[in-house]
């Protein structure tokens, strides 16, 4: 698999699909490549496009966190520093951003300073912290500690325990309870599809309705029944049909 070095830091990424135009995928909180499974693979195919999948730093492959901790602001550094660099880098224009949880924060994040975007998907985005986020948050840190997620996650992540940890430190530090990214959503003027599971442990339906209130161009809004916070593996059809008509309509 294809590195790429990022403002000195080695990140891992695949390409897939063939096309025009680029999706490029964003992974939730303790994602990977390969916990995308082939979804990537599939939405390329639906909407005849290539798409980029990468793993930011301190996740999956990529260059391990040298860093104690991330802080509450890591979202925005991704959005604002690490992805323009990555598209600089691989001499991508104008994208479709497809985000899953933080990494639908970091697309709206980035779309709404301004950068150019063709379109966002954001799936179970986090626009604001809720309690019900740091409620399961929390309960996910219990069962890291008394189950095996560890060895679960360390087939994805060359260090599980430190990527664990930079997610749920930063989601649990008390600072984090003020973050909140609404300011950035009248900036984002390109079209936007926001997906959101009813049943989301990790956050209400109150995310995706605060995009569509505020977003400078619009918002499609789909909301899943039977849904949890991953809509692309607990409604994979559904998911991927919004998806594939939200994109081939940018064309």
């Amino acid at each position: 698999m294809p590195v790429i070095a990022v403002a000195g830091r080695k990140l891992n990424y695949e390409w897939t699909g063939e096309g025009a135009g680029t999706l490029v995928f964003l992974h939730e909180g303790l994602g990977s490549i390969a916990q995308w499974r082939d979804f990537p693979a599939q939405v390329a195919r639906a909407t005849g496009r290539r798409a980029l999948v990468y793993e930011r730093y301190g996740y999956g492959q990529s260059e391990v966190l040298a860093e104690e901790r991330v802080g509450p602001d890591f979202m925005h550094r991704e959005a604002l520093e690490s992805l323009p660099a990555l598209l600089r880098a691989l001499q991508l224009d104008n994208p479709v951003l497809v985000g899953h949880s933080d990494g639908a924060s970091i697309a709206l994040i980035h779309a709404g300073a301004g950068h150019a975007v063709q379109g966002v998907v954001a799936m179970a985005p986090h626009v604001f912290v809720e309690d019900i986020s740091v409620r399961s948050i929390a309960d996910a840190a219990r069962v890291f500690e008394t189950t095996d997620l560890p060895q679960r996650l360390g087939k994805y992540h060359r260090d599980p325990r430190k990527t664990f940890y930079l997610w749920i430190d930063a989601w649990l530090d008390p600072a984090f309870r003020n973050w909140n990214i609404e300011a950035s959503l009248a900036g984002i003027r390109c079209p936007l599809l926001a997906i959101q599971g009813k049943a989301d442990q990790y956050g209400t339906l109150a995310q995706v309705e605060a995009i569509a209130r505020q977003a400078g161009g619009g918002c499609q809004v789909l909301k899943l029944p039977d849904c949890g916070h991953s809509p692309h593996k607990d409604q994979p059809e559904k998911t991927l049909a919004a998806i594939a008509g939200f994109v081939k309509g940018l064309d």
